[in-house]
């Protein structure tokens, strides 16, 4: 069957309250409960929680002090931790496949939501809680994963090295040192990353395509910071730093950086522009066929989903200015975070936007410290393994799509390393519907346990017996 074939309109049903489940299906909820629960969040150093938790089961299901690494970092003055499981071959046959997920989440504050978002609630077909998508998922579907084949007797013929990190969210510390370790003490022939990839659904819950993360974009935050005499709030100054700062974030939400685009990015909105018929998908098939469409790059600019697909962007997150409310600011800072195309770079994209600005008195300071990753290219064996686990779950003659992710993981620091890096994760789920970083952040019931084999499958596949 080809890997690019039409997809077939096969409904992903809805789980019925109190539907039975099978014994790994519970074990998989309870470690979802688990990990959901603790608020691995920056600033609460729960992360731990979760490594003492995960080093328990791992433990009872087999996997001895030797298989398993647990290493301290220091985030910025936070301490934080890493989780290294190797799932040894008897025979290594190949060399080995290293799997991420990450354990912890952006905060959420329950005073914003509509319910707790550090408990596990199932309502309305859904999971809800902080990390039910991004990336707890993940992590339990890796954990319970290497539990169900651990305690099978599974002997993989190439080493399974799962490596989950802890401050993927911020400043990557434990996923920048655990890349370099792998690099040298794993060596792995690619990396399967569970935080990116997963079954795209239409309204009616139709999976309309998978896609793989083979790429992604460059992660770069600087502020912006004005500064000011001041005085007293009486005495208005003809200059102000909210003001000026105002004046110069205006001027970059009105800045369009250049469309940009690659062979990868191009089949991808081409591939999904051919799974509508509505104004959307006409101005993907429309950019496909031209990137210098003007009614087409319109129309994906103005759409949250495919903005990030067409160039970089740069986006106004944070503010902080003033001391006193009867005081003239003496200072006025901005939070800008850019999600920079390949191949643009953070320095020239700093230099655009001080032209952009076209003001010397508004000071630019990186304040991310992370790397520009190049594209991995597709391997036959991993496309193949997905359409496998695919087809396992009653997914048949969807279109397995490469494309690029426009937000960060960890995978980018292996791609930085040289090493091919796949976001295959599990999950299915319908258009910004999960609302990862958001509020009231949610997963699929039916997404949840219909991709707990995905990972069983896909590991089967490429490190299992074959026969013949």
């Amino acid at each position: 069957m080809s890997l690019l074939a039409a997809a077939a309109a096969v409904s992903i049903a809805p789980i019925a309250s109190g539907q039975e489940r099978t014994e790994f299906e519970q074990q998989a909820r309870e470690i979802y409960r688990n990990v959901v629960e603790v608020r691995s969040a920056r600033g609460h150093e729960n992360v731990p929680k979760i490594v003492d938790y995960v080093v328990g089961e791992l433990k009872a299901a087999g996997f001895s002090d030797d298989d398993i690494e647990v290493t301290d970092y220091d985030n910025d003055g936070e301490a934080t931790q890493g989780l290294v499981v190797w799932y040894r071959s008897p025979d290594p046959q190949d060399k080995p496949i290293a799997l991420l997920a990450h354990m912890d989440v952006v905060d959420a504050l329950a005073e914003d939501w509509v319910r707790e978002p550090y408990t596990l609630i199932e309502e309305e077909g859904y999971f809800f809680g902080r990390g039910t998508a991004d990336n707890k998922y993940g992590v339990t579907s890796l954990v319970a994963t290497f539990i169900r084949l651990k305690e099978e007797g599974f002997e993989p013929t190439r080493d399974l090295v799962m490596v989950l990190s802890g401050d993927e969210e911020t400043g990557m510390v434990s996923t920048r040192a655990q890349a370099n370790w792998v690099a040298e003490e794993v060596d792995p022939a690619f990396v399967l990353n569970a935080d990116a990839g997963g079954l795209s659904l239409g309204p009616d819950g139709e999976p309309l395509d998978y896609g793989v993360q083979g790429a992604e974009k460059t992660y770069a935050t600087f502020e912006l910071t004005v500064t000011n005499p001041g005085g007293h709030s009486s005495a208005p100054r003809a200059d102000n730093a909210i003001y000026e700062l105002a004046d110069a974030l205006k001027k970059i939400e009105a800045y369009k950086f250049p469309v940009r685009y690659n062979d990868l990015t191009l089949a991808s909105i081409e591939a999904a522009g051919r799974k509508r018929l509505d104004q959307l998908g006409n101005a993907q098939r429309a950019f496909a066929a031209d990137p210098t469409d003007e009614d087409a790059i319109e129309v994906l600019r103005a759409n949250p989903a495919t903005v990030g697909q067409i160039g970089t962007t740069c986006i106004a997150t944070m503010l902080r200015a003033g001391h006193a409310e009867n005081a003239l600011p003496q200072s006025a800072t901005a939070t800008v975070n850019c999600r920079i195309f390949p191949g643009v770079g953070i320095e020239a994209t700093e230099a655009t936007l001080k032209d952009v600005v076209a003001n010397e008195d508004v000071q630019f300071k990186l304040i991310s410290d992370l790397v520009e990753s190049p594209e991995s290219g597709m391997r036959d064996d991993v496309l193949a393994a997905v359409q496998t686990a695919l087809e396992a779950r009653g997914v048949t003659d969807v279109e397995i799509i490469p494309h690029m992710s426009a937000g960060g993981t960890d995978g980018m620091h292996y791609r930085n390393l040289g090493y091919d890096t796949y976001g295959v994760g599990g999950a299915a789920a319908k258009q910004n519907d999960t609302f990862a970083h958001g509020l009231n952040e949610r997963l699929l019931v039916s997404s949840f346990y219909d991709g707990l084999d995905h990972f069983y499958v896909i590991l089967k596949e490429l490190a299992g017996p074959q026969e013949g």
